[in-house]
């Protein structure tokens, strides 16, 4: 079993002269149902090497099990300081794809050409998909076999409007999750804010916020 975890390269939030990157909850948590379930894992970013993490998501108060074992864990620590370039993937090999949050991916991961080319590449080879919180962003522009946006007609979710009003982005991030996947055709549906909340419809499975990202990526293993 082999797993594609796609990362941020962006660490830029927009003008606000602040950083952001990839949310280590949602990069964390799912790395270990992978590796715990006995999977390869393999990191990749549009820039390739060590992707930015969101200082945010270091805060004292974002802590989880999983991202204290990630900072004793010395080797998961050296493969993501490690991602490969995204360009260089191929879907070939792979049992499934899974992108972690953070609003870095609105702005490279939502446009980037070889993002599109491997969840089209998994969505036709009917793999797993999965995005968790602003990753499922990266559906922007993806497109299924018929030409119509990939999420069209499918039971989606991801970081809600008023979650984003929470942080007080709702002005600087370049699109919102929620309004995008709706203009897309998805049939978006959300929990309580900041409560855990996953959709699986097909082979396409969608969390809303850094405390679902554990159980999508359950998800995601369970269609394997």
């Amino acid at each position: 079993m082999k797993i594609l975890m796609v990362l941020t390269s962006h660490d830029k939030l927009g003008d606000t002269g602040n950083k952001t990157g990839f949310w280590l909850e949602e990069f964390a948590a799912p790395y270990y149902v992978f590796k715990d379930a006995g999977a390869e894992v393999v990191l990749a970013s549009p820039k390739g090497g060590q992707p930015p993490l969101d200082p945010s998501s270091d805060a004292p108060d974002a802590q989880t099990e999983a991202t204290e074992r990630f900072k004793g864990d010395d080797d998961a620590q050296a493969a993501l300081a490690d991602t490969r370039v995204l360009a260089d993937i191929q879907t070939d090999g792979f049992d499934a794809i899974f992108y972690p949050g953070g609003h870095g991916p609105l702005w490279d991961l939502a446009e980037d050409a070889d993002s599109r080319r491997l969840i089209e590449g998994f969505a036709a080879k009917d793999l797993p998909v999965g995005a968790v919180c602003h990753a499922p962003g990266v559906f922007r522009h993806t497109k299924g076999a018929d030409g119509k946006p990939l999420v069209e007609g499918k039971r989606v979710t991801g970081f809600t409007n008023t979650e984003e009003e929470a942080v007080g982005l709702t002005k600087v991030v370049p699109f919102l999750v929620e309004d995008m996947l709706k203009a897309n055709g998805g049939q978006y549906d959300k929990g309580e804010d900041w409560g855990v909340f996953v959709l699986v419809d097909g082979k396409l499975v969608t969390g809303q916020n850094p405390a679902s990202s554990e159980e999508a990526a359950r998800k995601l293993l369970s269609l394997i």
